[in-house]
């Protein structure tokens, strides 16, 4: 996979170096002809070179722009043309300064991009860093419940009722269910993380992605009541379909496993000038200042307590979350509602980019 990669960058920058190359030489024919003169060519052909550094990778096309830069100005620009003058009075200064021009533009952009690409890694490093430690919480909890469900009833069988029997395999299917929706999200952080990963994108129509995130919820979630606001004509945006219901999802269980109070939630849609805002609220107790301040980073392993049962923590979800809709192009945040209760925010381009 990475030769075929590398052919492309490699085809893509000779294209550019000939395109910058012909472009300077059909400019300064233009100007040649119009103004009668060849004096413009060498600063021409001097932009070129500085473009081709630009947009190339490496050093080496930078050079050869300049040495076939000097070498066509030298024969086809300089009098008498179609003729190679070494000789000429300032020739030297002229290929030195076309040199120049590339190295240093060719060794500013490598160093910038090196720079980007070891800050990105840093920061991939502190992603997969954040996520093993949230795991390490996330997957403990569930899975020692499990266990010690399956303990009591192995260990209890001839004395255990059946009410508790029920009980205890209710705790295990609610406790089996989060595991399966926490290796979902883990499969898709690693997915999206993953070096030269791309997600797929298709037109989707927004109002039936909000209806089957809700179908979806519903199934898990039946008593909870949802009010779903969208717009009444048809909107159609770029998405991977299955990635955004995902973060619709998360964000409805987190408002029923985290918030003490809400009794309703609000998933409405609202057309921007360039994207399409997604918003999930509820009338709940709202997010304290401390958990607000972290609450994207996917390390956050405040526990919750509701009705006497510790919760699990809420950062890989919207960790989750986060690193899908940034995959889109897209933005998210959280934040207190002043008459009560947290709103969940993320918008999608409305085209592709």
């Amino acid at each position: 996979m990475k030769p075929q990669i590398n052919l492309k960058k490699t085809a893509l920058d000779v294209l550019i170096t000939s395109g910058f190359v012909i472009g300077a030489i059909l400019l300064s024919f233009i100007l040649k002809i119009t103004d009668n003169t060849s004096a413009s060519a060498p600063m021409i052909f001097i932009l070129s070179v500085f473009l081709v550094s630009r947009f190339t990778h490496g050093y080496i096309y930078g050079i050869l722009a300049s040495l076939s830069s000097v070498l066509i100005v030298n024969y086809i620009f300089t009098y008498p043309y179609f003729e190679l003058k070494f000789t000429l009075s300032g020739y030297p200064v002229f290929v030195m300064c076309m040199l120049v021009v590339s190295i240093a533009t060719s060794t500013i952009i490598t160093q910038n991009k090196q720079q980007e690409k070891t800050r990105i890694e840093s920061e991939r490093e502190k992603t997969r860093s954040n996520l093993l430690r949230a795991v390490s919480h996330d997957l403990r909890t569930p899975l020692t419940a499990i266990n010690g469900a399956c303990s009591v009833m192995v260990e209890n069988d001839d004395f255990i009722s059946k009410e508790k029997r029920i009980k205890l395999l209710n705790e295990i299917i609610d406790d089996s269910g989060w595991l399966i929706r926490m290796v979902e999200n883990l499969l898709s952080i690693t997915r999206i993380d993953a070096e030269n990963a791309r997600i797929v994108k298709n037109q989707e129509a927004v109002e039936e992605v909000v209806a089957d995130s809700v179908s979806k919820f519903k199934k898990q979630y039946p008593t909870i009541n949802i009010i779903a606001e969208i717009p009444s004509e048809l909107v159609i945006i770029p998405m991977d379909v299955i990635l955004i219901e995902q973060v619709l999802i998360n964000l409805l269980e987190n408002v029923v496993i985290h918030s003490n109070t809400a009794t309703e939630i609000i998933l409405s849609v609202n057309i921007m000038s360039d994207c399409v805002e997604f918003s999930v609220s509820d009338n709940g107790d709202g997010i304290s200042d401390d958990v607000l301040a972290h609450i994207f980073d996917g390390y956050f392993n405040k526990t919750y307590e509701k009705n006497g049962d510790t919760k699990r923590s809420m950062g890989i979800g919207l960790s989750v979350c986060n690193t899908i809709i940034r995959a889109h192009g897209g933005t998210m945040s959280a934040k207190n509602k002043k008459s009560g209760g947290a709103i969940f925010t993320f918008t999608l381009p409305a085209g592709e980019e």
